[in-house]
């Protein structure tokens, strides 16, 4: 049994959609498998409940199942099957009529800063910067959690955000410019208030 799991793990996502296509069922729950974590931590981004995560995610995979077939082999299957997570996680928040503020494309705001979040780690006496991180992110909207998760945790081109998200490359870049400008804001707050903590 071991082996076999080794032999799977060793196996593409391109060569496990073609078994499912051939008509291996197994070679899609494979593919369930190894992705299953970061769609549920994707579909948490936009919903924050687990329930409803776990319900977008679910739908998720039953839809990447029924449209395997066109599945372009250019792309990662990852950016494809991350798209449909996005836009299945549009359909529950409008099904449930939770409110998603957008986030204003200003054109003028093109150039991606370094991948410092810039805040001070030194104050952070009894938290990780990892989990100050965390934090933060939670406290964004869901498009700017959405698109720092895929950029900095998941490591996602501007581009194959592009295809995920349906945005252009430069709205994408506009996008991720003002979700970190937001992250570090929440970042500075969580690191002020860790001072008054330490101080009181």
């Amino acid at each position: 049994m071991l082996s076999y799991h080794l032999f799977v793990n060793q196996i593409s996502d391109t060569d496990l959609i073609d078994s499912v296509i051939a008509g291996d069922q197994s070679a899609f729950g494979a593919l369930v498998k190894r992705h299953q974590r970061y769609v549920f931590t994707l579909a948490l981004k936009f919903v924050k409940r687990r329930e409803d995560a776990e319900e977008i995610a679910q739908d998720s995979f039953v839809k990447a199942y029924k449209s395997l077939a066109t599945f372009q082999k250019q792309s990662k299957f990852t950016t494809w099957l991350y798209g449909i997570v996005y836009h299945t996680s549009m359909t529950f928040l409008r099904k449930k009529n939770i409110e998603k503020v957008s986030i204003d494309d200003d054109e003028n705001f093109l150039q991606i800063e370094n991948k410092d979040a810039g805040f001070n780690a030194d104050k952070a006496e009894k938290k990780s910067r990892t989990e100050y991180v965390q934090m933060a992110i939670k406290m964004l909207l869901p498009d700017d959690a959405l698109i720092i998760s895929l950029f900095y945790q998941n490591e996602q081109s501007l581009e194959e955000i592009a295809a995920i998200t349906g945005y252009e490359t430069n709205t994408a870049k506009v996008k991720l410019h003002r979700a970190r400008l937001r992250l570090k804001d929440k970042l500075d707050l969580l690191l002020k208030e860790e001072v008054k903590d330490l101080i009181h």
